[in-house]
């Protein structure tokens, strides 16, 4: 009986034994897992600050090269800019490049001109003016190979980008808004007015 007693106190000790060695077991286990826990969570959150700035520099970089595309973009309309008007210029400048030779010459063309409309009284004054006829001819010929015209008036519609009234006049024989009349010749040099015509145009 004393035996079996003992076997039982042996067998509960051993049992108490094993119960507390699996509770530190356990334990152990537990606090492990709550370390490796840890761990992974501060892994974790190191990882996901270094994404954080990983972004940020990358929003950075992102920005600066959006401005630097844009300072690009601005620098080169300039210079587009720049260099269509630098060859505007340049084309204007050889298109018109008689321009200024043919403005002074009109004052001497309008004396051709007024000569031209004496009527000549004798075979020496008729003559004279064929001379100046064919001279002022020459010098018309002239003006036309550097791109110079006149302007038509007479028998025209008024257009006030070509001809400037200086008189006005009312007669049915014409329609409105004709010019009857032209007392000063008007040029155009290419696409450009150098001198509008002097006329009457019927009301």
């Amino acid at each position: 009986m004393k035996q079996d007693i003992n076997k039982q106190a042996d067998k509960k000790e051993f049992e108490d034994e094993i119960t507390n060695e699996t509770s530190e077991n356990t334990q152990f286990v537990d606090e492990e897992a709550e370390n490796v826990v840890e761990q992974t969570e501060e892994r974790v959150e190191n990882v996901q600050s270094e994404e954080r700035e990983e972004d940020s520099k990358i929003k950075q970089l992102e920005a600066k090269l959006e401005e630097a595309e844009n300072r690009y973009l601005r620098l080169y309309a300039d210079f587009e800019n720049s260099r269509r008007r630098a060859r505007q210029e340049l084309e204007a400048s050889e298109k018109y490049k008689s321009q200024t030779l043919i403005t002074e010459l009109l004052p001497a063309i309008d004396n051709f001109e007024r000569a031209l409309a004496i009527e000549p009284e004798n075979e020496q004054s008729k003559a004279l003016l064929n001379g100046v006829e064919m001279v002022y001819r020459s010098i018309i010929d002239a003006l036309k190979k550097a791109g110079a015209e006149q302007i038509d008036a007479v028998g025209k519609q008024f257009d006030p980008n070509y001809h400037q009234a200086v008189m006005q006049t009312s007669e049915e024989q014409f329609e409105s808004n004709e010019i009857v009349e032209e007392f000063q010749k008007g040029y155009i040099l290419k696409d450009r007015v150098i001198r509008p015509s002097m006329v009457k145009v019927n009301q």
